[in-house]
This record gives C-alpha cells, structure tokens and sequence, in this order.
C-alpha cells in the first residue's frame, strides 16, 4: 500500500509531471529554486552542476513552479532575492542537517504493509515515551525495531516519540526543530520512520509523534527573512515572538501546521499527535487552532480510524478537552487528552518529601492526588504559589478518566532536574511501588519514560549541540536557572550541572538494555509487568463503564480513597496508606488487588496500594 500526503507547498514530486515546488514568501521580491545534481535525482558533490530557475509569483505572496526533470533524490534550495539560498521549511528530508540543502522524496515509493490497522481505542492506552537518540546506544529509527516486540510484552500498547523533526546538530531533545516536516538525519532517513512505524503496527503498538507548533529554534530558522508575517508581536512566548494564528497572513501560518499534522497522519501513518505547550500557542481567533485542528483530524483521517490528540497545557484548560456545547458553532470534537502535570507533582513530593519550585503548591499532596484522581486536576481555577498568585486551571470533574494522562516520569520532569535524576534515585522503594501501583491500576492512561519499567540507573540530561557564543549562552542560561536551588547558590556548585553541549552529557543519557535482566531491574520490570497485565485484564475493561462526573475521595490523615461509579451500578475503588504505619480499614467488596496487606480484609497496610469492586 501507498501512502502520501500532497502538500500545497513544498517539493511535490508527480512521476507524470515532474517537481513542483511552493514556498509562501510574501517579503520575497524573487524566488528561485536552485536544484544540486544532474536532474536525474542525482545528488552532486561541490563540483556538480547547479541549475536556477525562477518561480513565479502567484496570489498571497506565493512564488511555484513545476520542473519537468527533478526527480527523487535531487537536492535544492530556495533561492530569496538572489541575496541567500534557504532549506526549503516544508522539506521532506535535509540530509546534511538545517543549513543544508532538502531532497526531493518520493512517498509513494515506500510499501506499506498495515493495511489493516485501525489502530487501538483510547481507553486501552498505555503510553511509553522515547526519544530516539537515547532510546538505544544507536540512536536510530532502525535500532529501535528490535525492542518493540518486548514492549508489546510488557502491556504498552502506544509509543510516543519525542519530537523528530530536524534541528541544529545531532544531539538534541528535539524541541528546537526547524524543519517540521523532516525525521532528523541523525535518526535515519523518511523510510526508516515509516519502517519502524509499521514495526510498530504489526506487534500492535500505535505511535504517537511529539510535534512543536509553537516556537521554532534558535538556528536554522529563515522565515523571517522573506516571510516576516509567519510571526507576530502581538503575543510573546518564552522563546521569543509568537507564531502568528491571527488574522489574513495567519491563515497561511495555520495551514502550515494543519498540512503538518496532516502529514504525519496520513503519509507517515502515525496513530496521534501530542502538541507541546499548547499554552505558548496565542490565537485570539474566534476557533483557537488546536481546535481546529483537532476538528480537521476528527472530519479526515479520524473518520477511518482510531486517531489521538494529546495536549501538554499549563493552563489547565478543560475547554479544550470537551465541546463547548452552548456556542452554536461548536465543534464536536476535541483533543483526546492532556497530560496531566498535577499527577506527577502530587505524588513526587509524596515519594521525594520534596518542596521546591513548583512543588510548593503541592504541600497538601494527599488530598490534591484524590482531587486528581476523582476529578482530573488539582488545579481547577486556584491560585498558585508557585506563579505569583495567579488563578490556574479550569473546572473539570466532568470529564471522562481518559481525558487526563498520568505519570511519575517524563523527560521534561527528569530532564529539567539539574542533574537528571530519575524517580527511583530519589524515592525509597516502597514508596515508589505505591505511586506506580496507584500509576498503572487507575482509570486515567499511564505514561512510563522509557526504562522507568525497570528502574533504569541513568539520568536523562537536557543536552544539545550548539556552537560559538549560542552554545556558551545555552551552558550558562541553564546553570542560571538553578541558581534560585539552595545547592547551585553558589557559583562554584553550579559548574557541576553537566554542560549541555558536552557528548558526554549525551552518551550518559543512553540507555542499558543489558541492565533490564539484572538484579533489582528484573525484579522492577516483573512488578511493572504484572501491574499491566492486572490493568489490561481487570481495569482496561471497566474504564468506557466509568460514569463522568460521578467519582468521589476522602482522605483521612494519610489515607486517601476513591470511587469511579460504573453504568452497571458497580463501583470500582481505589485505596492508599501514604504512611509507614498500617491502617485499620474495612472491606470495600472485592478484592482485586492489594499491594503490601497481610490481611486486606482488616488493614491497609504500610504504603499500601488496594483495589476493590463492588456494587454500589
């Protein structure tokens, strides 16, 4: 089977009609494409020849153009005002990385052999989250075929992939891409993707690609020479000025992203998205674009089948998780779900006894994770400690458990530690075996960072590959941001924070698989392994039964229960004793699962973890 997305920009390779090729540059006085190689999809070194012709300027600042003898594997630029030669942003592949020239890519001469996935209904998800350069010593699409059919095995039935789309160098978390229409040569080229995509499929895994829709990073970035309008100061992110949602030239910006997600969709055969910081998206727009897009996926591919929108959104918003069912013009469909940051805060400092940061507004920690669990967030329109008093967070105990993606482990919350600690070199064992019981037994999909099955040793570092005086500005920017901790105050102690561009900071966030069979890590990887199959078995089966808006929590000193009512008039319960001394408790029906109880039936036992069912 083939598969390809016809992009309305870009290079457009037609086996009857040649290229065309499209780019959107309305500060441009000329475009030309200037093709390296001898039109027979040649790629030349230094000494091939270089062809230039002029595209010609269509409506809306739009330069195209068809040439009858670019073939795939042809490489070219585009060529601003005879003033600089830029990659093409809508490249399929740039195999000699942002500064380098795009290569035409047939996508119809890949083979599909999935035909029949449909993918898998939300409500079984299990979420592993990898990130392909430290995935294995490799760092390769390809290297990471093998490990899948053990994943299958373990219970995870998604991948989510950080963010492939290329960026500056070969090291990277990939959320400084410039070319999101790109897998990073680093990983391999566009058909190794697609190799390890249907991999996935034929062990039945769905894939979910981590995308970046609102900034682009430091280097490599050209937009804003000949289309300035790709960007705004009407709005400011973190990174810098806001990608332009609004108005006439917005809409140009916005089919940008759409034909993006479009494409991994359906040309890439992706199973969902994850958007990432959704609230660095400004878009006054009377729809905001992550509705419409999550209304463009609903309407096309969704139709067909099983396709997942995931949100990471400070704010909270629960109004991007449901329609909004009193505007006339509602869409009638949302995102999926949002990862849900309030899981993970609530119970590190139940496991780490850590307060800093933003820890500081999850002091009351028991009570907010039966908050959470019952209801979704923890913040529902509180103010925060942590932001200066400001109101966080939208109501949100109607929505379904399946809205809301827990964890204890992600790359951003191991990552974003100074020195890249993993949960279990912070937590005492039997505290974290509670919090992953609690992770991995409740209605809500769980999300496991990879190697966190088997307590992996290594850290996972925040590292790049910059050059020069960017580079320098990266090193001290992030030994800065830890000076606020009372163990970088001092200078000298901040130089131990691994510095970023370093390989090594690199290699020693690779992961050990010889280290999963052995000792402490097998005895991990059977608990989580028997975790999911008692979630695959005996939750994934009541979890389209759960009633929204109908469950309840009491915490009582460090005992906190919750109850999902279920449409059969069933109540599935969920118990936790967040202390060292056992609790008298009663039975609550049927027990399917107690974690650390000698007798169940009479105590909750010391950092103990029970699951019940029974009828109303």
């Amino acid at each position: 089977m083939k598969r390809h997305h016809a992009l309305p920009f870009g290079a457009e390779f037609n086996a009857t009609g040649g290229t065309r090729f499209a780019l959107w540059a309305p500060d441009a006085r000329s475009v030309a494409v200037v093709i390296e190689g001898d039109g027979a999809g040649t790629p030349g070194s230094s000494s091939t020849r270089r062809t230039t012709t002029a595209l010609q300027r269509l409506s809306d600042g739009v330069f195209a153009g068809t040439l009858a003898d670019v073939l795939p594997g042809l490489r070219y630029r585009f060529r601003i005002d005879d003033e600089i030669d830029v990659p093409d942003p809508a490249s399929r592949f740039n195999p000699q990385g942002v500064a380098g020239p795009s290569e035409v890519i047939d996508a119809a001469a890949f083979d599909w052999a999935d035909g029949s996935w449909r993918g898998r209904p939300w409500h079984e998800a299990v979420l592993y989250e990898l990130h392909i350069g430290t995935f294995t010593r490799q760092g390769t699409f390809a290297a990471a075929i093998p490990r899948l059919e053990d994943l299958a095995e373990l219970g995870v039935t998604c991948l989510e992939v950080l963010p492939v789309a290329t960026f500056p160098g070969v090291r990277g978390w990939g959320y400084d891409g410039v070319l999101p229409f790109a897998p990073h040569p680093a990983y391999g080229r566009p058909e190794d993707f697609k190799q390890l995509i249907a991999a996935a499929h034929r062990v039945g895994l769905s894939v979910v690609l981590d995308v970046v829709y609102n900034h682009f990073g430091p280097e490599g970035n050209y937009l804003h020479r000949y289309a300035r309008e790709f960007f705004t100061d009407r709005h400011h992110t973190p990174w810098g000025q806001a990608i332009n949602f609004e108005g006439a030239s917005g809409q140009q910006v916005r089919q940008f992203f759409i034909q993006n997600a479009l494409y991994w969709i359906n040309e890439y055969h992706l199973d969902g998205l994850r958007l990432d910081a959704i609230h660095a998206i400004k878009d006054d727009s009377r729809v905001h674009f992550v509705d419409e897009l999550a209304q463009t996926l609903a309407a096309g591919p969704a139709r067909d089948r099983h396709i997942h929108l995931i949100l990471e959104n400070y704010l909270n918003q629960a109004c991007r998780l449901r329609p909004h069912t009193t505007a006339p013009d509602a869409p009638s469909q949302l995102s999926r779900a949002q990862w849900n940051d309030d899981f993970h805060h609530a119970l590190h400092v139940i496991t780490t006894d850590e307060t800093d940061g933003y820890y500081i507004d999850y002091v009351d920690a028991v009570t907010l994770t039966g908050r959470i669990l019952a209801e979704g967030f923890a913040y529902q329109g509180e103010t925060s400690i942590f932001a200066g008093n400001a109101v966080r967070g939208e109501l949100s105990g109607e929505l379904p458990p399946t809205a809301f993606i827990n964890f204890l482990q992600n790359h951003d919350q191991i990552g974003n530690r100074a020195c890249g600690e993993r949960i279990a070199q912070l937590a005492p064992p039997e505290r974290l075996r509670a919090a992953l019981a609690i992770l991995l037994l409740a209605p809500q999909p769980p999300l496991l960072f990879m190697g966190e099955e088997y307590a992996a040793p290594q850290p996972f570092l925040y590292f790049c590959e910059y050059q020069g005086d960017l580079a320098t500005a990266i090193t001290n920017g992030r030994r800065g941001e830890f000076a606020q901790f009372r163990a970088f105050a001092d200078e000298q102690a901040r130089t131990r924070i691994p510095d970023p561009n370093a390989r090594d900071t690199f290699a020693r966030s690779q992961l050990q698989w010889e280290q999963r069979d052995a000792g402490a890590h097998q005895q991990w990887l059977q608990f989580t392994r028997n975790l999911l199959r008692l979630r695959r078995e005996r939750i994934v089966p009541l979890v389209p039964l759960i009633v929204a808006g109908a469950a309840k929590f009491t915490v009582q000193d460090r005992l906190l229960q919750v109850g999902w009512p279920l449409q059969d008039g069933r109540r599935l319960s969920l118990r936790a004793n967040f202390s060292a001394v056992p609790i008298a408790t009663a039975p609550a029906g049927h027990l399917v699962y107690a974690l650390a109880s000698d007798d169940a039936a009479t105590a909750t036992g010391a950092w103990d973890v029970q699951l019940w069912l029974s009828r109303s």
